[in-house]
């Protein structure tokens, strides 16, 4: 059964209406793969000639749905996406690649197009064979019931501890033409994004080759889903997949660099910040969204890395949650994270507040207002090393008791 956990408090007061898209058709259904009386299973229909890029897991312990969409990806053709909730197929072997084979069969010789045209991911309990004929059995009410409106409900057939679908929405002009990026996705726990999210998918009507598609998400993923954690574990399924029909009638792109696709950069960059918000905003037990900005770091990388280890530090998250101004331990994890630092350069500040300078707590230090910032749902961390140029954002939650509460029964 499906265990329902009260939406978070940093959800989004409103869930976005995403816009149609030419020739996107997305169903949801019941499977009974693991939950009742709820639908567990996504299907997204494309036109053909669809193009797709895709960011996958760097896990050694990736799952059967990941290894398929590695094989298939660098092909860069897709007629749809097939994504079931409840059960990860991960760590299940040869019945895995089977699971994986015969539901993406099923589709393929519903929709009368090529299987290796079929991506599949899957998210859920590690272990488990996954019941394909379920999946199988459902893909003609799925294909039946597939409509260009379809964006919530296939948000929410994904969802597994999550508390909210996670959707967002951008325009951007390609040389004359507006086009549109749809995007959602999933994931509550077991976020420490490796070249990915848990599970996303991306749509746009802009015409863009494979090639180019794939450059474009994999920049826009390095600022977004990979600077968001919530518990430092990377899944075995982490998955985002981008798919471009062609619909719009722009200029054609041949190369990443092109100036028109100045602004689709920008669209691409905010969706992807946006939906990496959300997972922090929907962590599990979460009750405070954190931002970190890292400065004056040796490089844009290590920027990035001191900043997940302050985000990843169960001191530093649990202060949060307990309301403790206690700065010391963003030292600490400052301290741990293996990249170039000055103890006697660093700068830090909560809520605006400066904390310290020149190796020590700056004497005019009143501790007050930090806490009162720190009582509030949104805690914004700044941090300066003083030694180069480096920047990056990180965005995190809080670690409360609810987070055990949700992962101590997660099997039951």
């Amino acid at each position: 059964m499906a265990v329902k956990h009260a939406v978070s408090p940093l959800a989004p007061k409103t869930t976005p209406t995403l816009p149609r898209i030419a020739g996107v058709k997305l169903g949801a259904a019941q499977s009974g793969v693991r939950y009742k009386d709820r639908d567990d299973v996504m299907l997204a229909v494309v036109p053909a000639g669809a193009t797709i890029a895709g960011v996958l897991t760097r896990s050694k312990t990736c799952s059967a749905p990941v290894d398929w969409c590695r094989k298939n990806l660098p092909r860069g053709k897709v007629r749809a996406i097939i994504v079931n909730a409840g059960n990860a197929n991960a760590f299940t072997g040869k019945l895995g690649d089977k699971a994986v084979e015969e539901s993406t069969r099923a589709v393929a010789q519903a929709l009368g197009c090529p299987r290796n045209e079929v991506f599949m991911a899957s998210t859920g309990v590690i272990g488990q064979p996954l019941d394909w004929e379920k999946i199988a059995a459902i893909v003609p009410s799925l294909i039946k019931s597939a409509r260009e409106d379809g964006w919530a409900a296939a948000a929410g057939a994904i969802m597994t501890t999550d508390t909210f679908p996670k959707l967002a929405t951008r325009q951007a002009r390609i040389g004359e033409r507006t086009v549109t990026i749809n995007g959602f996705l999933k994931g509550s726990g077991m976020i420490a994004p490796d070249m990915a999210t848990m599970l996303g998918f991306v749509f746009t009507d802009a015409k863009i080759p494979g090639g180019v598609l794939q450059k474009l998400l994999s920049d826009a993923t390095d600022k977004s889903l990979n600077c968001v954690t919530v518990d430092g574990d990377t899944s075995t399924s982490d998955t985002l997949l981008m798919v471009a029909t062609g619909a719009a009638r722009h200029a054609p792109i041949e190369e990443t660099d092109d100036p028109v696709l100045v602004d689709f950069k920008r669209a691409l960059d905010e969706v992807l910040i946006e939906l990496a918000q959300l997972l922090a905003r929907d962590g599990e037990g979460a009750t405070k969204f954190v931002t970190i900005n890292v400065g004056g770091a040796s490089s844009n990388g290590a920027a990035r890395k001191i900043g997940l280890a302050v985000a990843n530090s169960p001191l530093v998250k649990t202060a949060i949650a307990g309301e403790d101004a206690n700065w010391g331990r963003i030292v600490m994890a400052v301290g741990k994270s293996g990249e170039r630092a000055d103890r006697d350069k660093l700068r830090i500040s909560i809520g605006g507040v400066k904390i310290t300078d020149g190796g020590q707590v700056v004497p005019t230090y009143d501790e007050a207002p930090v806490v009162q910032h720190i009582k509030g749902t949104d805690v914004v961390i700044d941090i300066d090393l003083g030694i180069g140029r480096g920047r990056a954002t990180v965005w995190t939650c809080d670690l409360t008791h609810g987070y055990i509460d949700i992962n101590g029964s997660y099997r039951t």
